[in-house]
Protein backbone atom coordinates (compact mmCIF):
# COMPACT_ATOMS: atom_id res chain seq x y z
CA UNK A 1 0.00 0.00 0.00
CA UNK A 2 1.29 3.13 -1.12
CA UNK A 3 1.49 5.99 1.45
CA UNK A 4 -1.66 8.68 1.47
CA UNK A 5 0.75 11.44 0.38
CA UNK A 6 1.96 9.32 -2.29
CA UNK A 7 -1.58 8.48 -3.20
CA UNK A 8 -2.48 12.19 -3.43
CA UNK A 9 0.57 13.28 -5.37
CA UNK A 10 0.01 10.23 -7.98
CA UNK A 11 -3.89 12.51 -8.71
CA UNK A 12 -2.32 15.48 -9.24
CA UNK A 13 -0.78 14.93 -12.75
CA UNK A 14 -3.96 13.31 -13.81
CA UNK A 15 -6.36 16.78 -12.67
CA UNK A 16 -3.67 19.05 -14.75
CA UNK A 17 -4.48 16.48 -17.82
CA UNK A 18 -8.42 17.02 -17.54
CA UNK A 19 -8.12 20.19 -17.20
CA UNK A 20 -8.93 22.39 -20.97
CA UNK A 21 -9.16 25.83 -20.00
CA UNK A 22 -7.25 27.14 -16.61
CA UNK A 23 -8.51 29.26 -13.99
CA UNK A 24 -6.17 32.33 -12.70
CA UNK A 25 -3.37 30.69 -11.86
CA UNK A 26 -0.27 32.87 -11.01
CA UNK A 27 2.46 32.49 -13.80
CA UNK A 28 -0.10 30.85 -16.61
CA UNK A 29 -2.17 32.64 -19.51
CA UNK A 30 -5.90 32.55 -18.71
CA UNK A 31 -7.17 30.25 -21.56
CA UNK A 32 -10.94 30.75 -21.80
CA UNK A 33 -14.02 29.51 -23.85
CA UNK A 34 -16.98 31.47 -25.30
CA UNK A 35 -20.40 30.59 -26.07
CA UNK A 36 -23.16 32.99 -27.47
CA UNK A 37 -24.25 33.21 -23.65
CA UNK A 38 -20.94 34.19 -22.71
CA UNK A 39 -17.90 32.79 -21.09
CA UNK A 40 -17.77 29.39 -19.74
CA UNK A 41 -16.20 28.56 -16.70
CA UNK A 42 -13.02 26.07 -17.28
CA UNK A 43 -13.69 23.01 -19.15
CA UNK A 44 -12.82 19.94 -18.35
CA UNK A 45 -12.60 16.09 -20.36
CA UNK A 46 -15.15 14.32 -19.37
CA UNK A 47 -13.51 10.91 -19.41
CA UNK A 48 -13.49 8.83 -22.94
CA UNK A 49 -16.56 10.93 -24.27
CA UNK A 50 -14.51 13.25 -26.17
CA UNK A 51 -16.58 16.17 -24.37
CA UNK A 52 -15.78 19.12 -22.24
CA UNK A 53 -17.88 19.87 -19.83
CA UNK A 54 -17.58 22.76 -16.98
CA UNK A 55 -16.19 21.81 -13.78
CA UNK A 56 -19.48 23.20 -11.92
CA UNK A 57 -22.89 21.93 -12.35
CA UNK A 58 -26.02 22.68 -11.25
CA UNK A 59 -27.42 20.40 -8.82
CA UNK A 60 -31.58 19.41 -9.68
CA UNK A 61 -32.55 17.79 -6.40
CA UNK A 62 -32.40 21.94 -5.36
CA UNK A 63 -34.13 23.15 -8.20
CA UNK A 64 -37.00 20.92 -7.47
CA UNK A 65 -37.19 22.35 -3.48
CA UNK A 66 -36.81 26.18 -4.64
CA UNK A 67 -39.73 28.39 -5.59
CA UNK A 68 -39.86 28.45 -9.19
CA UNK A 69 -39.26 32.37 -9.03
CA UNK A 70 -35.47 31.59 -7.15
CA UNK A 71 -35.30 28.64 -9.48
CA UNK A 72 -35.46 30.84 -12.56
CA UNK A 73 -33.19 32.87 -10.89
CA UNK A 74 -30.58 30.22 -10.20
CA UNK A 75 -30.91 29.51 -13.56
CA UNK A 76 -30.10 32.45 -14.64
CA UNK A 77 -27.43 33.07 -12.84
CA UNK A 78 -25.40 29.64 -13.12
CA UNK A 79 -25.75 30.56 -17.12
CA UNK A 80 -24.63 33.88 -16.66
CA UNK A 81 -21.86 32.46 -14.86
CA UNK A 82 -20.81 29.87 -17.04
CA UNK A 83 -22.10 27.00 -15.94
CA UNK A 84 -23.27 24.45 -18.62
CA UNK A 85 -23.74 21.18 -16.71
CA UNK A 86 -27.55 20.36 -15.34
CA UNK A 87 -28.25 17.55 -13.26
CA UNK A 88 -31.48 15.98 -12.24
CA UNK A 89 -33.41 12.86 -11.48
CA UNK A 90 -36.86 11.07 -12.49
CA UNK A 91 -37.13 10.43 -8.47
CA UNK A 92 -36.26 13.93 -7.49
CA UNK A 93 -39.65 15.50 -6.13
CA UNK A 94 -41.48 12.68 -8.35
CA UNK A 95 -40.42 14.40 -11.51
CA UNK A 96 -40.69 18.29 -10.01
CA UNK A 97 -37.38 18.95 -10.76
CA UNK A 98 -37.17 17.58 -14.15
CA UNK A 99 -40.45 19.25 -14.96
CA UNK A 100 -39.16 22.42 -14.06
CA UNK A 101 -35.94 22.05 -16.08
CA UNK A 102 -38.20 21.48 -18.88
CA UNK A 103 -39.83 24.84 -18.35
CA UNK A 104 -37.35 26.74 -17.31
CA UNK A 105 -34.56 26.17 -19.16
CA UNK A 106 -34.93 23.69 -21.71
CA UNK A 107 -36.75 25.80 -24.36
CA UNK A 108 -34.13 28.53 -24.29
CA UNK A 109 -31.29 27.03 -23.49
CA UNK A 110 -31.21 22.92 -24.89
CA UNK A 111 -28.62 23.45 -27.57
CA UNK A 112 -26.61 25.35 -25.04
CA UNK A 113 -26.23 22.79 -22.16
CA UNK A 114 -25.38 19.35 -21.10
CA UNK A 115 -28.36 17.82 -19.46
CA UNK A 116 -28.41 14.65 -17.07
CA UNK A 117 -30.68 12.55 -16.07
CA UNK A 118 -31.26 9.42 -13.80
CA UNK A 119 -33.16 6.21 -12.85
CA UNK A 120 -33.73 4.38 -9.45
CA UNK A 121 -35.45 1.48 -11.71
CA UNK A 122 -35.13 -2.05 -10.44
CA UNK A 123 -36.49 -3.35 -13.83
CA UNK A 124 -35.93 -3.04 -17.45
CA UNK A 125 -39.81 -2.36 -17.82
CA UNK A 126 -39.45 0.47 -14.96
CA UNK A 127 -35.87 1.63 -16.40
CA UNK A 128 -37.84 2.28 -19.89
CA UNK A 129 -40.45 4.13 -18.30
CA UNK A 130 -38.46 6.39 -16.39
CA UNK A 131 -36.67 7.40 -19.77
CA UNK A 132 -39.37 8.32 -21.61
CA UNK A 133 -40.80 9.93 -18.18
CA UNK A 134 -37.85 11.94 -18.05
CA UNK A 135 -37.28 12.80 -22.13
CA UNK A 136 -41.25 14.27 -21.68
CA UNK A 137 -40.57 16.10 -19.00
CA UNK A 138 -37.68 18.14 -19.77
CA UNK A 139 -39.24 18.53 -22.67
CA UNK A 140 -35.88 16.91 -25.18
CA UNK A 141 -36.00 13.97 -27.17
CA UNK A 142 -32.59 13.00 -25.81
CA UNK A 143 -30.33 13.42 -22.44
CA UNK A 144 -26.74 13.87 -22.70
CA UNK A 145 -26.27 11.73 -19.80
CA UNK A 146 -28.54 8.79 -17.97
CA UNK A 147 -27.28 7.61 -15.68
CA UNK A 148 -28.27 4.07 -13.41
CA UNK A 149 -28.91 6.20 -10.07
CA UNK A 150 -27.64 5.31 -6.14
CA UNK A 151 -26.06 1.79 -6.56
CA UNK A 152 -26.03 0.64 -3.12
CA UNK A 153 -24.08 -2.40 -2.72
CA UNK A 154 -23.26 -5.21 -5.00
CA UNK A 155 -26.40 -6.96 -4.59
CA UNK A 156 -28.00 -4.23 -5.34
CA UNK A 157 -25.61 -3.98 -8.78
CA UNK A 158 -26.23 -7.85 -9.29
CA UNK A 159 -30.17 -7.27 -9.46
CA UNK A 160 -30.24 -4.64 -11.61
CA UNK A 161 -28.05 -6.31 -13.66
CA UNK A 162 -29.57 -9.34 -13.80
CA UNK A 163 -33.39 -7.91 -13.70
CA UNK A 164 -32.02 -5.89 -17.28
CA UNK A 165 -31.14 -2.57 -15.99
CA UNK A 166 -28.28 -2.11 -17.75
CA UNK A 167 -29.48 -3.72 -21.03
CA UNK A 168 -31.63 -0.76 -21.42
CA UNK A 169 -28.67 1.95 -20.64
CA UNK A 170 -27.41 0.46 -23.81
CA UNK A 171 -30.65 0.12 -25.50
CA UNK A 172 -30.78 3.94 -25.03
CA UNK A 173 -27.09 4.74 -26.28
CA UNK A 174 -27.48 3.04 -28.88
CA UNK A 175 -31.48 4.67 -30.00
CA UNK A 176 -29.63 7.83 -29.30
CA UNK A 177 -32.01 8.32 -26.55
CA UNK A 178 -28.67 9.46 -24.49
CA UNK A 179 -26.07 10.24 -25.79
CA UNK A 180 -23.76 8.65 -22.70
CA UNK A 181 -24.94 6.54 -19.84
CA UNK A 182 -23.45 6.36 -16.19
CA UNK A 183 -24.01 5.17 -13.10
CA UNK A 184 -23.85 6.58 -9.23
CA UNK A 185 -24.39 5.95 -5.85
CA UNK A 186 -23.42 7.17 -2.25
CA UNK A 187 -23.44 4.49 0.32
CA UNK A 188 -20.66 2.30 -0.14
CA UNK A 189 -17.58 1.84 -2.47
CA UNK A 190 -18.07 -1.64 -2.81
CA UNK A 191 -21.49 -0.92 -5.12
CA UNK A 192 -19.34 1.18 -7.45
CA UNK A 193 -16.47 -1.01 -7.46
CA UNK A 194 -19.23 -4.05 -8.32
CA UNK A 195 -20.05 -2.13 -11.17
CA UNK A 196 -16.97 -1.78 -12.67
CA UNK A 197 -16.27 -5.64 -12.13
CA UNK A 198 -19.45 -6.61 -13.79
CA UNK A 199 -19.67 -4.40 -16.79
CA UNK A 200 -18.04 -1.61 -19.23
CA UNK A 201 -20.87 0.14 -20.87
CA UNK A 202 -19.98 3.09 -18.79
CA UNK A 203 -19.12 6.62 -19.70
CA UNK A 204 -19.30 8.38 -16.35
CA UNK A 205 -19.66 7.68 -12.67
CA UNK A 206 -20.77 10.06 -9.56
CA UNK A 207 -19.99 9.60 -6.20
CA UNK A 208 -18.83 11.55 -3.01
CA UNK A 209 -15.87 13.75 -3.11
CA UNK A 210 -14.82 15.64 -0.12
CA UNK A 211 -12.21 15.94 3.09
CA UNK A 212 -14.24 14.07 5.55
CA UNK A 213 -14.90 10.75 2.50
CA UNK A 214 -11.15 9.65 2.36
CA UNK A 215 -10.91 8.90 5.79
CA UNK A 216 -13.87 6.40 6.00
CA UNK A 217 -15.13 3.91 3.05
CA UNK A 218 -13.51 6.36 1.10
CA UNK A 219 -14.60 6.49 -2.73
CA UNK A 220 -12.11 8.94 -3.38
CA UNK A 221 -8.99 5.88 -2.55
CA UNK A 222 -11.50 2.96 -3.54
CA UNK A 223 -13.60 4.24 -6.64
CA UNK A 224 -11.70 6.81 -8.44
CA UNK A 225 -8.25 5.33 -9.08
CA UNK A 226 -10.65 2.89 -11.39
CA UNK A 227 -12.26 5.51 -13.31
CA UNK A 228 -9.47 7.03 -14.34
CA UNK A 229 -7.79 3.79 -15.34
CA UNK A 230 -11.14 3.01 -17.54
CA UNK A 231 -11.38 6.80 -18.72
CA UNK A 232 -14.61 7.02 -17.16
CA UNK A 233 -15.44 10.81 -16.39
CA UNK A 234 -15.65 11.53 -12.71
CA UNK A 235 -18.84 13.58 -11.50
CA UNK A 236 -17.85 14.86 -8.10
CA UNK A 237 -21.00 15.17 -5.79
CA UNK A 238 -21.59 16.15 -1.82
CA UNK A 239 -18.45 18.13 -1.40
CA UNK A 240 -20.16 19.34 1.76
CA UNK A 241 -21.38 16.20 2.50
CA UNK A 242 -25.18 17.08 1.39
CA UNK A 243 -25.12 19.40 4.23
CA UNK A 244 -23.21 17.20 7.16
CA UNK A 245 -20.68 19.70 7.13
CA UNK A 246 -22.99 21.99 8.67
CA UNK A 247 -24.49 19.73 11.24
CA UNK A 248 -26.95 18.09 8.90
CA UNK A 249 -27.96 14.46 9.39
CA UNK A 250 -30.50 14.25 6.15
CA UNK A 251 -30.95 15.62 2.57
CA UNK A 252 -30.34 18.27 1.94
CA UNK A 253 -30.05 19.90 6.01
CA UNK A 254 -27.94 21.48 8.37
CA UNK A 255 -28.55 20.55 11.70
CA UNK A 256 -27.20 20.63 15.36
CA UNK A 257 -23.93 18.08 14.51
CA UNK A 258 -20.25 18.85 14.75
CA UNK A 259 -19.45 21.28 12.14
CA UNK A 260 -17.34 20.86 9.06
CA UNK A 261 -17.52 24.29 7.90
CA UNK A 262 -16.97 26.86 9.48
CA UNK A 263 -15.22 24.95 12.34
CA UNK A 264 -12.53 23.42 10.54
CA UNK A 265 -12.31 24.05 6.99
CA UNK A 266 -13.76 27.15 4.93
CA UNK A 267 -16.55 26.44 2.25
CA UNK A 268 -13.78 27.56 -0.29
CA UNK A 269 -10.95 25.04 1.17
CA UNK A 270 -14.06 22.34 1.22
CA UNK A 271 -14.45 22.66 -2.47
CA UNK A 272 -10.86 23.73 -3.95
CA UNK A 273 -9.91 20.20 -1.98
CA UNK A 274 -12.14 18.41 -4.92
CA UNK A 275 -11.19 19.85 -7.98
CA UNK A 276 -7.79 19.54 -7.13
CA UNK A 277 -9.05 15.92 -7.98
CA UNK A 278 -9.30 14.32 -11.51
CA UNK A 279 -13.30 15.25 -11.52
CA UNK A 280 -14.53 16.55 -14.85
CA UNK A 281 -17.76 18.36 -12.61
CA UNK A 282 -18.68 18.81 -9.37
CA UNK A 283 -22.61 19.06 -9.38
CA UNK A 284 -23.22 21.78 -6.11
CA UNK A 285 -26.62 21.67 -4.40
CA UNK A 286 -27.47 25.51 -3.93
CA UNK A 287 -30.30 26.85 -2.03
CA UNK A 288 -30.64 29.73 -4.05
CA UNK A 289 -29.11 32.00 -6.43
CA UNK A 290 -26.98 33.51 -4.08
CA UNK A 291 -25.57 30.30 -3.06
CA UNK A 292 -25.07 29.22 -6.50
CA UNK A 293 -22.88 32.46 -7.00
CA UNK A 294 -20.87 31.34 -4.54
CA UNK A 295 -19.85 28.58 -6.23
CA UNK A 296 -19.65 29.96 -9.52
CA UNK A 297 -16.89 32.90 -7.85
CA UNK A 298 -14.75 29.75 -6.07
CA UNK A 299 -14.80 28.06 -9.15
CA UNK A 300 -13.68 31.43 -11.01
CA UNK A 301 -11.16 31.52 -8.73
CA UNK A 302 -10.23 27.94 -8.56
CA UNK A 303 -6.30 27.17 -8.21
CA UNK A 304 -5.28 23.71 -7.65
CA UNK A 305 -4.05 22.13 -4.10
CA UNK A 306 -0.53 20.12 -3.76
CA UNK A 307 -0.71 16.94 -1.79
CA UNK A 308 0.54 18.98 1.64
CA UNK A 309 -2.10 21.02 1.66
CA UNK A 310 -4.67 18.33 0.87
CA UNK A 311 -3.57 16.42 3.56
CA UNK A 312 -3.33 18.83 6.32
CA UNK A 313 -6.98 19.74 5.29
CA UNK A 314 -7.96 15.51 5.62
CA UNK A 315 -6.21 15.75 8.56
CA UNK A 316 -7.74 18.33 10.25
CA UNK A 317 -10.84 16.48 9.94
CA UNK A 318 -10.10 12.97 10.42
CA UNK A 319 -11.20 12.33 13.51
CA UNK A 320 -15.07 13.74 12.27
CA UNK A 321 -15.37 10.94 9.48
CA UNK A 322 -17.83 8.51 9.36
CA UNK A 323 -22.00 8.12 8.90
CA UNK A 324 -22.14 11.35 11.57
CA UNK A 325 -20.85 13.48 8.82
CA UNK A 326 -21.06 11.38 5.74
CA UNK A 327 -24.70 10.19 7.36
CA UNK A 328 -25.78 8.43 4.03
CA UNK A 329 -22.81 5.80 3.88
CA UNK A 330 -23.68 2.83 4.81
Amino acid sequence: MIDRRSFLKSLAGLTAGIMISSSNVEGQEVKTTNDRLGTLLPLRKFGRTGENVTMLGVGGWHIGEMSEVEAQKTIEAALAGGVRFFDSAESYQAGGSEKRLGKLLVPKYRDDVFIMSKSTARDADGARKHLEGSLKRLNTDHLDLWQVHAVRNPEDVDERINNGVFDVMTEAKESGKARFIGFTGHTSPSAHKRVLEKSDIFDACQLPVNIADISYESFIEGVIPTLVEKNIGVIGMKSLANGGFFGGSRHGKHGTNPRVVPNRVSIQEAIRFVWSFPVSTLVTGPDDAAQMQEKIDIAKKFIGMDEEEKKKLIDKVADMAGTTVEFYKA
